[in-house]
């Protein structure tokens, strides 16, 4: 089981790992050991996450969600196996708390007469500038 909060916390069957070896440097290690971690969180079959958070989570992991409605985590920065997984796990439940705060609704606002006024007289006051240039008129 892995708590995210206090109300919120996921399923051993939810969470699944698959270990792998990683690319990139690291020596004859590479070739060994599987080092790599692959966490997938099945988020659409999940009972403890609410409708709403789904969907945010789902747009917050991005191209990470799959079409199932998993989520797909991979990690090979350590060399410790042990330690990708952390890092795994960290990474998920930043993104559930991502995921979990609701944003602020937007007020929209409108420009008042006043301030629409004072921009117009500005730019006549601009162009009279501008037109008193130049050449005289006959």
């Amino acid at each position: 089981m892995m708590r995210i909060n206090d109300k919120i916390s996921l399923e051993d069957w939810e969470v699944t790992e698959q270990f792998m070896r990683a690319s990139g440097p690291g020596g004859q290690n590479v070739n060994k050991v599987n080092s790599a971690v692959e966490l997938r969180f099945e988020a659409e079959r999940s009972p403890n996450l609410p409708d709403s958070v789904k969907r945010r989570l789902r747009r917050v992991a991005g191209r990470r969600w799959t079409k199932d409605g998993a989520m797909v985590l991979q990690v090979s920065e350590e060399r410790s196996q042990q330690r990708n997984r952390e890092i795994a796990r960290e990474r998920l439940k930043a993104l559930i708390l991502k995921a979990l705060e609701v944003p602020k609704r937007r007020v929209k606002t409108r420009v008042s007469a006043n301030q629409k006024r004072k921009r117009v007289e500005a730019k006549k006051r601009r162009s009279e500038i501008k037109e008193g240039r130049g050449w005289e008129k006959l």
